[in-house]
């Protein structure tokens, strides 16, 4: 991102964090917005409604608006990020041996809608994230209320920093993101959507910081569903079961 005049600024979204094809991965785009709030989605959750696919390697104007920061292109308001007062509950901890043995179950490895994706993509090793939730194998905390409950262990790929050697809390929101709309694959009759769910909303505020090569839980769970709309919540785990991370999430199912 760079500096334009009064409160305005250039985004261009590299390749590299893709979603959708041609398009910003969600989580990514809502934690660099997020970061140009003040307190930065760290003092209190910061609610990102993404309108429009945020396209790649496009220069595009950021405004601050009041305690509002808008993403555009043209006339279109793509994404807006707005401070919320509000207690985010996240899913439970879930530990890094358990999560990363959930992977096996990862249904995205028998055919992905979106393979490219940042984070949940199958990427190559450094290229992507590579979080790849999948069911929790213990039958008593697999489900609450009804609910699904998916976990992955991520493993924090070293060039992943910026300049300063830190991990962004764009990297942490990108791994909140995906997750939570794959807590709702066995939700479906034959477990998939015609079309995947796109990421309409994501809520979310970091707490601590994620440094490269570490190992954290990322952790799902289903929370519901109102017609197209699908609801979910999320969270990173430190090994020892600190809090780093937590969102909430709605996705928007096409219209078939």
């Amino acid at each position: 991102m760079t500096a334009a005049a009064g409160l305005q600024t250039v985004l261009t979204v590299p390749k590299r964090f893709r979603g959708p094809e041609g398009t910003a991965n969600g989580g990514w785009i809502a934690g660099t917005l997020a970061g140009t709030l003040t307190g930065g989605g760290h003092d209190s959750p910061v609610e990102v409604t993404l309108r429009r696919p945020v396209p790649l390697e496009s220069e595009l104007p950021v405004e601050h608006v009041g305690n509002a920061v808008v993403l555009s292109q043209g006339d279109d308001h793509l994404v807006e990020a707005i401070p919320v007062a509000e207690t985010l509950t996240p899913p439970p901890f879930v530990r890094f041996t358990d999560a990363a043995r959930a992977e096996a179950g990862f249904p995205g490895r028998h055919g992905h809608a979106i393979a490219g994706c940042f984070a949940c993509g199958l990427r190559e090793p450094g290229d992507g994230l590579r979080i790849f939730p999948g069911p929790v194998d213990n039958p008593v905390d697999n489900t609450v209320d009804g609910a699904e409950l998916v976990a992955a262990g991520w493993r924090v790929p070293f060039n992943v920093t910026d300049e300063h050697g830190v991990v962004p809390d764009s990297i942490i929101w990108a791994a909140l993101d995906c997750a939570t709309g794959w807590a709702h694959y066995r939700s479906f009759p034959d477990r998939r959507p015609i079309q995947p769910p796109l990421l309409g909303r994501l809520t979310g505020q970091v707490f601590r910081r994620v440094y490269p090569m570490g190992r954290y839980s990322v952790v799902a769970r289903a929370e519901g569903r109102d017609g197209r709309k699908l609801f979910g919540t999320s969270a990173v785990y430190e090994v020892d079961g600190a809090l780093v991370a937590a969102a909430k999430a709605t996705w928007i199912l096409p219209r078939g």
